[in-house]
């Protein structure tokens, strides 16, 4: 085993239409992957869009406004943030 690799000892078996056999196979063929790794590629895809938020335009521009010149805290933040540090001693 090679240092950084993870030994591969678990399975997952899976059922999929001809269709999908087909594209994963074409896929293990251009890339030579196993379906195992991309079938892992896949699921670090999904959950590193899933994890990450990309803002663009006028929402990129609202959020550092607001990180750069934040506002005042409003009453009930103040309040709440207080009850909070209250009930933690």
């Amino acid at each position: 085993m090679t240092a950084g690799r993870e030994l591969k000892k678990e399975r997952i078996e899976l059922r999929v239409a001809a269709s999908a056999k087909e594209l994963i196979q074409r896929a293990m063929a251009v890339s030579g992957l196993t379906a195992g790794d991309l079938a892992y590629d896949g699921a670090r895809r999904v959950l590193d869009e899933h994890e990450r938020m990309v803002l663009t335009g006028a929402d990129r521009e609202a959020f550092l406004e607001a990180v750069m010149n934040p506002p005042e805290p409003t009453g009930r933040l103040v309040a709440a943030l207080r009850r909070r540090r209250d009930q933690l001693g």
